[in-house]
């Protein structure tokens, strides 16, 4: 059984993979601009994805792929601010994070040409706010935009301001702010998850998950249930060692059970950073049962794929390319499969 994966990076280049049994090939490459970091599919078409070029003048780019999985960039937008690092299509709008500026624009988009159908965002909003951490939350800064389905609503992490904004759209069909979630000051919500009506929150700056109920008004009361570790023995705050992905797999036909995947950067351990699986089946705490050391060095970005969720694809940044690793012990642990350590600064990961 073999797949295919694209990713995005810390270069100029958006890449495409071939992943079968213990191989993992680079089989070409598209240059796109200034660090493509953040990329997604238009929901109703695969070929086409949108990506953030993460720069001052942040720009979106389109790009098409052909059969032999060839991609082009197709069209081009301004994102409406600056260092756009997340960007998610839901049905004809393309909503983007942007860090630096602490705003989330809406863009026009199809999935016919020409794909983009406005040269700037059609509305924009900026949020205000300020953390106590005098190196990353001068200002706020959102980190994520992500569709929960089944609210129909976009959440949105400001590392900058401790919260979670809730969207949805107004009376004349507009993106607004419906809600917010606070968090600790100083801990640096980045992204998301959520699953069987609680919001569970990876916190950059403290390196923990903050767990939430999760009712489906945003106006209504929010209950703080806990707050964990994302490693075993965490160092003394501040380090370095920064949590940045959360994903929560659908529960499915091999895999009952659901279980939490975290990544976590910069550890000075030979055996490279860490994936850490924790267990949800308890109505408080996440329970941390396992840590997988992947050999990679600042593991940023990490996606499921293939049948049932079987696969992880991972990339390190600073080190150690892109690594396939699977689920084994109905997911409770991880083991590696397959790996490209030519590959440069993947920093996320899309399985056609």
């Amino acid at each position: 059984m073999s797949f295919t994966i694209i990713g995005s990076s810390y270069t100029s280049d958006v890449y495409t993979f071939y992943f079968e049994g213990d191989s993992l090939a680079l089989i070409s490459s598209v240059e796109v601009g200034f660090h493509p970091s953040w990329i997604a599919f238009h929901p109703e078409d695969r070929s086409l994805i949108f990506a953030g070029l993460e720069q001052d003048e942040g720009k979106i780019i389109a790009i098409k792929y052909d059969a032999e999985l060839k991609g082009a960039v197709v069209a081009e937008s301004s994102s409406g601010g600056k260092d756009p690092c997340s960007v998610v299509v839901v049905k004809d709008e393309l909503l983007i994070a942007n860090y630096s500026s602490g705003s989330i624009s809406t863009l026009p988009v199809s999935q016919n040409a020409p794909y983009i159908l406005a040269d700037t965002p059609i509305s924009t909003i900026t949020l205000s706010g300020s953390g106590p951490n005098q190196e990353r939350q001068l200002s706020p800064h959102t980190h994520q935009v992500i569709y929960i389905d089944e609210y129909n609503e976009i959440l949105v992490p400001d590392l900058g301001g401790d919260r979670v904004y809730r969207l949805k759209k107004d009376a004349k069909g507009t993106w607004s702010i419906a809600g917010h979630i606070d968090h600790e000051a100083g801990s640096g919500p980045r992204h998301v998850a959520v699953h069987d009506g609680y919001l569970y929150t990876l916190l950059e700056l403290k390196s923990s998950i903050a767990k939430h109920s999760f009712p489906r008004s945003p106006t209504s009361d929010v209950k703080f249930i806990a707050k964990t570790p994302t490693m075993y023995n965490p160092p003394p705050l501040p380090n370095d060692m920064l949590a940045a992905e959360i994903l929560i797999p659908k529960p499915n036909a091999t895999f009952t059970t659901p279980y939490v995947y975290v990544s976590n950067r910069n550890h000075p351990s030979p055996e490279g950073d860490s994936v850490a699986i924790f267990s949800i089946e308890k109505p408080d705490a996440p329970e941390l049962i396992a840590e997988v050391r992947t050999g990679l060095r600042h593991l940023r970005g990490m996606e499921f794929g293939g049948p049932d969720d079987m696969y992880l694809c991972a990339g390190g940044l600073y080190a150690g390319g892109v690594r396939i690793f699977e689920r084994t012990e109905g997911g409770r642990n991880l083991k590696l499969v397959a790996q490209n350590s030519s590959i440069k600064s993947p920093t996320g990961f899309l399985w056609v």
